[in-house]
């Protein structure tokens, strides 16, 4: 099942493929909102400040300010420069993941087996991007702008001996979250296409992204 959703106000509204990257800016005060479109589907994601790109999403600084380890409706994100970023403004889904990290083929190797090393992964897809992307070469973005990402729909419970665990996710078909920008960003996603945990159900899907203005914008 597919379901799109359009708003007044969107300046932008796109599909990601199943296992794509994909790159965009959105200015300070747009939402920026990720669908779920089909259910289960992982969305990793980096925020990058577009007026200096040395500065970043911080999973650290966002957990140690918000004093909770899940993302979720009101939780505000937060850069390596311990500025606020972003808002998650609105969210039907619950929790989001921001301790999982991006598959790799390192990972890939470590958690699962060394045949798995040629599998695609988030990592490869946003090393890609960030070498072709007209918007990685306007603002001089390469791979040591990637850093810890948020697993946007992903399921990581903490177990009681500290250990991460990845589960079924929590999403289903046209879960959404809407994120408000508090300064200018270059948003980066990599649509994950892992096949060896339950994060997409073993089946990667599409996703919709949209971009609106606020209100009296």
């Amino acid at each position: 099942m597919t379901i799109l959703q359009s708003f007044e106000k969107t300046v932008l509204s796109e599909v990601c493929l199943a296992g794509e990257a994909w790159m965009c800016e959105v200015k300070k005060g747009q939402f920026f909102r990720i669908v779920d479109l089909e259910g289960n589907q992982a969305v990793d994601t980096l925020f990058i400040s577009a007026e200096n790109p040395d500065e970043r999403y911080s999973a650290t600084d966002t957990l140690a300010m918000n004093q909770q380890i899940y993302l979720e409706k009101g939780t505000r994100l937060y850069s390596n420069f311990g500025r606020p970023i972003a808002v998650i403004h609105n969210d039907n889904c619950g929790r989001h993941d921001t301790l999982g990290g991006a598959c790799s083929c390192e990972s890939n190797t470590v958690r699962y087996s060394h045949d798995k090393y040629p599998m695609h992964s988030c990592r490869n897809n946003f090393m890609y991007a960030l070498a072709k992307h007209p918007l990685a070469l306007k603002h001089n973005l390469n791979v040591r702008h990637i850093g810890p990402n948020i697993n946007f729909f992903m399921n990581v419970p903490v177990t009681v001996d500290g250990a991460l665990k990845f589960d079924d996710g929590i999403s289903a078909p046209g879960k959404y979250v809407e994120i408000q920008a508090e300064m200018d960003l270059i948003v980066l996603i990599s649509n994950c296409p892992q096949l060896n945990n339950p994060c997409n159900a073993y089946n990667p899907t599409q996703i919709q992204l949209i971009i609106r203005e606020a209100e009296g914008a």
